[in-house]
């Protein structure tokens, strides 16, 4: 038996980031309803979750507004429309938006951090384009905003490309540096050997370490509970596991973990029922075979979407012969 019981207490400081809005509408272009996005802010209170991520900074040159919702784009006369009451400090929560290197016009999009609703940004990036990131960063810093790192499909980066990634954001005032399963693909060693490098590069610089898993192979929420019992202060959830094909840690199964009594499961439960559930005739997602194939062999998901908007969506054994086929 273990000497002390520490799954029946918490860290205090631990928080949690809500990216529901942000991941989610990868599956649906960002077309969510109002009501939507402002339930999921609302509950995010209730529930006294730490952060919620809105959507994108991203380019509306390269995802046009009339095929993409507000949330892709994140403009300030949307947040002021929809968030006109929000304030970091009275509510607890801070608002988010990712940037993408290589899709954001960050220096035309991103304002200075007093005249937005916005606390912070996160910005991700493939392994090769670390200088951008850098300098996104660092931007972003100059503007007042707390800012985070993402380094996107790391299940596929050779360990001498994180090394030098961890090199170059170890130097920059990121204050999260995040472990990030694009594919699903990580088991629980993995994510104790990334974890261990990560710590590793970032020690001394006072930045923590994050993690953002997807479920392609149902281990979103495993993973997730093995990098905050290595160390971990920052952590992705959505809720209902909402999020991009196999979705996400799911916020109801992380609240329940933490322990944490300023966390509240109700209001994420009365979310799920009215605004969560109700999407799934137009909206799908979770882990579905097709995705558990492309988690188990280390793919972007991107077939598997394609394959379940098909009219043979439901012919597993097609999708998997079809992908041995073309890797």
């Amino acid at each position: 038996m273990a000497a002390t019981a520490p799954w029946i207490t918490y860290r205090p400081e631990l928080k949690v980031l809500d990216c529901t809005i942000r991941d989610g509408g990868l599956i649906n272009n960002h077309l969510f309803t109002d009501e939507v996005v402002r339930a999921v802010y609302d509950t995010c209170v209730a529930a006294g979750v730490d952060y919620m991520e809105v959507g994108y900074k991203n380019s509306p040159k390269i995802f046009p507004k009339g095929e993409y919702g507000a949330w892709r784009h994140t403009e300030e006369k949307d947040l002021e429309r929809l968030f006109s009451d929000h304030d970091a400090d009275k509510r607890g929560l801070k608002l988010c938006a990712m940037a993408d290197a290589g899709k954001s016009d960050f220096k035309e999009q991103i304002v200075p951090r007093d005249q937005s609703k916005l606390d912070m940004i996160r910005v991700a990036f493939y392994a090769h384009q670390v200088s951008e990131a850098v300098e996104m960063i660092n931007f972003c810093d100059s503007l007042g905003y707390e800012t985070m790192a993402n380094l996107m499909a790391v299940s596929i980066v050779d360990d001498i490309e994180i090394d030098t990634v961890l090199s170059a954001i170890a130097k920059t005032p990121a204050q999260v540096m995040v472990i990030v399963d694009s594919f699903g693909h990580l088991y629980r060693e993995q994510v104790e050997i990334l974890y261990k490098k990560y710590a590793g590069a970032l020690e001394g610089t006072g930045k923590d370490i994050g993690i953002h898993a997807h479920n392609n192979q149902q281990l979103a929420f495993a993973n997730t509970i093995e990098a905050i019992i290595l160390g971990s202060n920052r952590v992705d959830a959505t809720m209902g596991g909402l999020g991009r094909g196999a979705g996400n840690c799911p916020m109801e199964l992380l609240l329940g973990f933490l322990r944490n009594p300023k966390f509240k499961l109700r209001p994420v439960l009365e979310l799920l029922q009215k605004h969560i559930e109700p999407l799934r005739p137009t909206v799908k997602w979770g882990p579905l075979i097709p995705y558990n194939i492309t988690g188990q062999l280390n793919l972007h998901p991107r077939s598997a979407m394609q394959f379940l908007d098909g009219p043979d969506c439901d012919n597993n054994v097609q999708f998997y012969d079809q992908i041995l086929r073309d890797t």
